[in-house]
């Protein structure tokens, strides 16, 4: 495919470093080298690593896998509330970009944190917050979500009860990645199109490979459904452009 593709959501499994088992749950390996293998059809303008549940706070696979692919690739780790200030900006060095709540796992600090974190790692380095939740939630979080500077929402919110409320947040300003259809339980072309219509800025597209624990793995008719949904630009915006800009460093933001 000649597009350009920013695969906003993806996940390194490499054994050389610490897993925590996750609700009786460890992925298979998925290294750097295996994530290029399965990749090597799109055209990659790079890409987002996301820390998993089964990585919890650990950061030694992140700063490996970032390394390993080098910079036009970005971080989402999961933070301790209680970290420092210099390791949040010794992170944002290497590449990572944002923090991961993991609400439906686990994994991450507690949803607690939320607000006073988002707002510290954004002041601090421009960092924004990643949502892994169910939409049905998404209503006890809404006043706070709204409120924050920045923030994206994993796959596509997961629950058809929940579609409105997210595309509500999405009206205000909230991100929502196209990842993961095999974990919904509603028509991905309709909800792709009624997100666009919202706010055409908000839809990032991910591979969320290697899929841990997803009914059905990514499948590359998953890209094609993006393209055979939307027009030519809304497309590249969603496949790269819109994530490009979510994820550009914090210098480049406010020159």
């Amino acid at each position: 495919m000649d597009l350009p593709v920013f695969d906003s959501h993806f996940h390194i499994i490499d054994r050389r470093f610490p897993l925590v088992e996750n609700q009786g749950f460890l992925p298979d390996d998925f290294t750097c080298h295996d994530y290029l293998r399965r990749t090597e059809a799109m055209n990659l303008a790079g890409g987002a690593i996301v820390s998993g549940s089964f990585q919890a706070l650990d950061q030694s696979y992140l700063e490996d896998a970032l390394v390993t692919m080098g910079p036009r690739f970005v971080g989402v780790t999961q933070l301790p509330a209680s970290v420092s200030d210099d390791e949040v900006l010794r992170l944002n060095a290497l590449g990572v970009r944002a923090v991961r709540f993991n609400i439906k796992r686990g994994g991450s600090e507690k949803v607690d944190h939320l607000d006073r974190m988002a707002r510290r790692v954004h002041e601090l380095a421009g960092w924004h917050v990643e949502l892994y939740i169910d939409s049905r939630e998404l209503h006890e979080l809404a006043s706070v979500l709204t409120g924050l500077p920045a923030v994206s929402i994993d796959h596509l919110g997961l629950s058809a009860i929940g579609l409105p409320a997210l595309l509500a947040m999405v009206e205000r300003g909230v991100r929502v990645k196209a990842t993961g259809f095999g974990r919904v339980d509603f028509d991905v072309a309709g909800a792709v199109r009624d997100i666009c219509r919202a706010n055409p800025d908000a839809l990032m597209f991910g591979t969320d490979l290697p899929s841990t624990r997803a009914p059905r793995p990514y499948d590359d008719q998953d890209l094609r459904l993006i393209l055979d949904t939307l027009d030519i630009d809304l497309a590249c915006k969603v496949l790269c452009g819109n994530a490009i800009e979510f994820y550009r460093p914090a210098a480049s933001q406010n020159p």
